[in-house]
């Protein structure tokens, strides 16, 4: 489980924010902090887990970005993501140079949030699980190319918008389900071959993990499930 501490003075969002992150899979609220004061002292604790901050900028009392030297001086692996108002340029360069992995600008859709930490999950596990890199690994890593933008979202030629949503409510409603081509091109009443252009292509976006599977024949059944961590990507399609 992902541990978030929310720091933010405004009662009513710090309790949004808090049910928002117990609604994305694998994460939890460990603590809140309304002052930067409590939310210093929560990150100098050491025995208390946190493995990702969401920082609000304008407090009564406090700029949150105070706290990001106060992080890096305590030399705690603790990664930040900024949730705020505040839209001008000198405090989004203060965050970006200390080293804030999103930016969210009030107010923000739960979808934008959503992403905002299945994104830095994924960044987080190929961290955390890889000991050398390929050079795309490395890319991806430096260029946020695990977030989609609308240059990826631009599908292949004779693929089609809405084909696709419907594919992917399907797979929405079946977030747990494995399945062939020929069980989702019978339950969404489309032709196997084109089925098969739409689970390559999301295969190849990551979205989807591939399975082989050989049959008493020995021809290879290629089963398909949603990986987890990519479920705000699918979201995207369901639109």
């Amino acid at each position: 489980m992902i541990n978030v501490l929310i720091v933010d003075d405004d009662a009513m969002v710090a309790e949004l924010n808090r049910c928002y992150v117990a609604q994305v899979p694998g994460f939890t609220c460990c603590a809140t902090a309304s002052t930067l004061q409590q939310a210093s002292e929560l990150v100098l604790n050491k025995q208390q887990p946190i493995d990702l901050i969401l920082l609000d900028i304008y407090m009564q009392q406090d700029n949150g970005l105070d706290l990001l030297p106060v992080l890096r001086q305590a030399q705690r692996p603790i990664d930040v993501i900024v949730i705020s108002s505040a839209a001008d340029a000198d405090n989004i360069k203060k965050s970006l140079n200390y080293g804030v992995v999103d930016y969210l600008i009030k107010p923000f859709q739960f979808s934008r949030f959503e992403e905002a930490l299945t994104g830095w999950r994924q960044k987080k596990n190929l961290m955390d699980n890889q000991q050398y890199y390929e050079q795309a690994d490395v890319d991806r890593l430096i260029r946020g190319s695990l977030h989609q933008n609308s240059e990826s979202k631009r599908l292949p030629k004779g693929l089609t918008p809405q084909t696709l949503r419907t594919i992917c409510l399907w797979i929405d409603a079946h977030p747990g389900s494995e399945f062939s081509t020929d069980e989702l091109a019978n339950a969404v009443n489309i032709s196997r071959v084109s089925c098969r252009k739409y689970l390559i292509w999301l295969a190849q976006s990551e979205i989807l993990f591939t399975s082989i599977h050989y049959g008493v024949t020995g021809r290879p059944v290629y089963r398909y499930r949603l990986q987890a961590e990519h479920y705000a990507l699918l979201k995207q399609y369901c639109q």
